[in-house]
C-alpha cells in the first residue's frame, strides 16, 4: 500500500517550538503557534480553548509566511489547572480540526485535545536522561562476596532460598520456585560496575526493590525501614548512592504503595491484634484468606488508605517510607511506584489521585528536583493529568505498539496477558496506537514517560524479534522517540528470556558466549547519537511518513533538528521536503526562510543544511527541494538537518 505523507498537514505539539512557555499558575496567558503547509489553503485559523467546560473560539494571527508554509500564533488563557485546546481551520469547503492525535475533517471529542497544565514538569535530568533498570539479585556479585560456586551459593541467604550454583545458569522460568531462586547479586556489586554504566551513557540508575521480603524480587516487603542484609544492608545502599552521585548520575528506588508482603511487620501485627492501629492498614473481607490482596495473590495484602496512620507511615512527610530514603546518606532522587494504578483503588474506594499527589509532595518537598514514576501496564491517562505522578512506565503508548511492529509473529509471543499471541501490526497501526495514547495526556507528561522495550516483567527483546537486525530497529525507536529511554540490564548485550521471570538473567560479565558485542555496539552508538542532540532530549515529534514496513519522523528543538527513518523490511522509500529542516524563527517574527526570500531567495541555510549522517549506512540524498530516503530495510537511518 502507498505510504501516508503526514508532513502534508498542519502541525503543533507541546514543545517549546510551539508553546512559548509553560504556564505556572491559573490566570496566566501563554502564546501557542501552529505551522500550516501552503497546500492547506486555509481561509482562517482559530484557537479553540475549553474554559470551565465550555469551548471558546478566538482567531489566530498570521505572523509569518514562507514559500512553503504559514505560521499562526494565538493567545491562550490558562483558566483551569488543566486546559484543553485545539486548532480550527476554515477551508474553502467545510472546516478541519488539529488536535494531539492528528488532522480531522469531521467532528471529534475533546479527549485528544492538546493540554497544558500548571502543575510543572519532571525535572530536566529526568526528561533528558537515560535510565538503566537493575534487578539487584542478577546484576553482579561484589568482590567481597566472591564467585558463585556450589560452596558459596548459600552464603547469607535465608533458609527458604533456593541458591543457584553458577552465575551464568538460567533462572527458573516458571513454577513455585521462581521467587526462591537466588544468585547472590548485591549492592556493592552494582557499585563496582558503575563505570560501565557511565561509559555506556546511563544517567539514571533504577533499582527494583531493595527491602527484605520473601522472594528474590522483593515486591513482597517485610519492612520499609531497612535494606535487605542479603544485598548488603543500609550501609551498602549508602555506598551505592554516594558512588552514583559522585559520577553525576541519579538513583531511583522502587516501592510498593499498593501492598506489603504477608510477612510485613504491619500485617503480622494487624492479624494478631484486631485492636491495633495496623489492623486499619488493610482491607478485611469474607474471602477464605480473610483480607484483600493484589490480584487475589494472598501473599500480597492490600493497603487501605482510609487509615491516616498508614498514610503517615507510607507516603506523607520525611519520616514516611517514601520520605525516609530521600534523605542522606541514601539521597534517592525519586521513586518508581509499583502497581500505581491499583494503589488506593478497591471497590467503591478511589484514592489513587490523592495518594499520587501526596507522594509527589513528599518527594518534591525533600528534593524539588525529585521524580515520581508510576507503574501502569494499561491506559494511565486518568492518572496523568500532571499533578500526581510525573509520568508512567509507558507500556501502552510505546512498548506494546513497538512490539507489535517488530516482533517475529512465528514465535507466538503472548500478548501481555491476553489469551492470544502478539499480533504483527503495520506501521500505521503502531503509529495510530502511539498517537492516541500520547494524545490523552499533556505533552509535558508524554515527554517524561519511561519508554521500554522490555523490563523485569516481560520477555526479552532479543527473544521477541529473533535477530540482531530487528533489535537494531527497536533500539533505534527507543533512543530517538519522544520520552525517556529505559534499558533493562542486559538488553544492551542481547540477553534472552521467554517471560518476565526468565528475562531476569544475570549479567554475563565473565561469559563471552552470552555477551553480544554487535548488539552492545548498536546500543552504545544510538545512545551517543541521542546524547549529542537536544532534538531528542528537548524536541517535539512530527510524523512524516507512515507505511506498513517503515516510519519516518522529525525530532526538532529550538537549536537542532534530526530526521529518523526506521524500517522492518525493504520498502518503497520516500521524498521529504527539505524545508522541514528550516528553523522556526522568532516568536511573532519572520522565519529564516522568509528572511531569505526578502533578501533574494532561498539557500541551503534556509531549506535545510546538507544533512549529516548520525547513524546508519545510508546517505540522505538530495533531489531538488526534497530529501530522498531510500527504501532500505530492516534498518535505522538518523540524519542531522541542523
Amino acid at each position: 500500500m502507498p505510504h501516508i505523507l503526514a508532513a502534508a498537514v498542519p502541525h503543533h505539539d507541546g514543545s517549546s517550538l510551539y508553546v512559548q512557555e509553560l504556564p505556572r499558575q491559573v490566570g496566566q496567558t501563554i502564546t501557542v503557534r501552529v505551522r500550516v503547509p501552503l497546500a492547506t489553503a486555509e481561509k482562517s485559523v482559530h484557537l479553540r480553548v475549553v474554559r470551565d467546560g465550555e469551548p471558546r473560539i478566538s482567531p489566530a494571527r498570521l505572523v509569518s509566511t514562507t514559500e512553503y508554509e504559514r505560521w499562526y500564533e494565538a493567545n491562550l488563557l490558562v483558566h483551569n489547572p488543566v486546559t484543553n485546546y485545539r486548532f480550527f481551520f476554515e477551508l474553502e469547503t467545510g472546516y478541519a480540526w488539529l488536535n494531539a492525535s492528528g488532522w480531522y475533517t469531521r467532528e471529534i471529542p475533546d479527549a485528544h485535545d492538546f493540554k497544558v497544565t500548571v502543575y510543572g514538569v519532571a525535572p530536566d535530568w529526568a526528561r533528558e536522561g537515560l535510565v538503566y533498570q537493575i534487578f539487584p539479585d542478577r546484576f553482579a556479585r561484589s568482590k567481597a562476596k566472591g564467585e558463585l560456586t556450589p560452596e558459596t551459593a548459600s552464603n547469607d541467604l535465608p533458609h527458604w532460598a533456593l541458591p543457584a550454583t553458577d552465575w551464568n545458569q538460567d533462572p527458573i522460568p516458571s513454577g513455585e520456585n521462581v521467587g526462591r531462586h537466588f544468585f547472590g547479586g548485591d549492592l556493592d556489586g552494582i557499585t563496582e560496575h558503575l563505570d560501565y554504566l557511565k561509559d555506556l551513557g546511563v544517567t539514571t540508575v533504577y533499582l527494583t526493590p531493595v527491602f527484605p521480603g520473601q522472594s528474590n524480587h522483593r515486591y513482597d516487603a517485610n519492612t520499609f525501614d531497612e535494606v535487605d542484609p542479603v544485598l548488603g544492608g543500609n550501609e551498602a545502599y549508602a555506598r551505592l548512592s554516594q558512588a552514583v552521585h559522585d559520577r553525576g548520575m541519579k538513583l531511583m528506588g522502587d516501592i510498593t504503595t499498593n501492598h506489603t508482603g504477608i510477612g510485613h511487620e504491619w500485617f503480622t501485627t494487624a492479624q494478631s491484634d484486631p485492636q491495633s492501629l495496623e489492623h486499619d492498614f488493610f482491607y478485611w473481607t469474607d474471602d477464605p484468606c480473610g483480607y484483600a490482596s493484589w490480584k487475589e495473590v494472598t501473599s500480597l495484602p492490600k493497603l487501605n488508605y482510609h487509615s491516616q496512620e498508614l498514610a503517615q507511615r507510607m507516603i506523607d512527610g520525611p519520616e514516611s517510607a517514601i520520605g525516609k530514603w530521600l534523605a542522606p546518606p541514601y539521597s534517592l532522587d525519586g521513586w518508581r511506584v509499583d502497581v500505581a494504578n491499583m494503589t488506593g483503588r478497591y471497590g467503591t474506594d478511589d484514592m489513587t489521585h490523592d495518594i499520587a499527589r501526596r507522594a509527589r509532595k513528599t518527594v518534591t518537598d525533600a528534593n524539588p528536583q525529585g521524580l515520581v514514576i508510576a507503574e501502569h501496564f494499561h491506559d494511565a491517562s486518568r492518572d496523568l493529568d500532571g499533578d500526581g505522578w510525573h509520568a508512567n512506565m509507558n507500556y501502552t503508548a510505546f512498548t506494546r505498539p513497538v512490539w507489535s511492529w517488530v516482533a517475529d509473529p512465528k514465535l507466538g509471543t503472548p500478548a501481555f496477558g491476553l489469551p492470544s499471541a502478539l499480533p504483527q501490526n503495520t506501521g500505521r497501526d503502531m503509529v495510530a496506537s502511539m498517537r492516541e495514547f500520547d494524545a490523552a495526556i499533556p505533552f509535558q507528561v508524554t515527554a517524561s514517560q519511561w519508554n521500554m522495550l522490555g523490563s523485569h516483567d516481560t520477555p526479552r527483546l532479543r527473544t521477541l524479534v529473533g535477530d540482531t537486525a530487528m533489535v537494531e530497529v527497536a533500539a533505534g525507536m527507543l533512543l530517538t522517540y519522544l520520552g525517556v529511554p529505559v534499558i533493562f540490564a542486559g538488553d544492551e548485550v542481547g540477553l534472552t528470556g521467554v517471560n518476565g521471570e526468565h528475562a531476569r538473567k544475570t549479567m554475563p560479565w565473565d561469559d563471552p558466549s552470552r555477551w553480544d558485542d554487535q548488539i552492545h555496539r548498536i546500543y552504545a552508538d544510538l545512545i551517543a547519537v541521542r546524547g549529542a542532540s537536544t532534538a531528542f532530549s528537548q524536541g517535539g515529534l512530527r510524523w512524516l511518513v507512515v507505511a506498513d514496513d517503515a516510519v519516518v519522523f522529525l525530532r526538532e528543538s529550538a537549536d537542532a533538528c534530526a530526521l529518523v527513518a526506521l524500517s522492518r523490511a525493504p520498502w518503497s522509500g520516500a521524498k521529504i521536503p527539505r524545508f522541514l529542516g528550516v528553523p522556526a524563527g522568532q516568536w511573532g517574527g519572520h522565519t529564516q526562510a522568509e528572511q531569505s526570500i526578502e533578501s533574494g531567495g532561498p539557500s541551503d541555510a534556509t531549506i535545510g543544511q546538507i544533512p549529516q549522517t548520525l547513524y546508519g549506512n545510508t546517505t540522505l540524498a538530495t533531489e531538488g527541494d526534497h530529501f530522498v530516503i531510500q527504501g532500505f530495510g530492516p534498518g535505522v537511518g538518523i540524519w542531522r538537518l541542523r
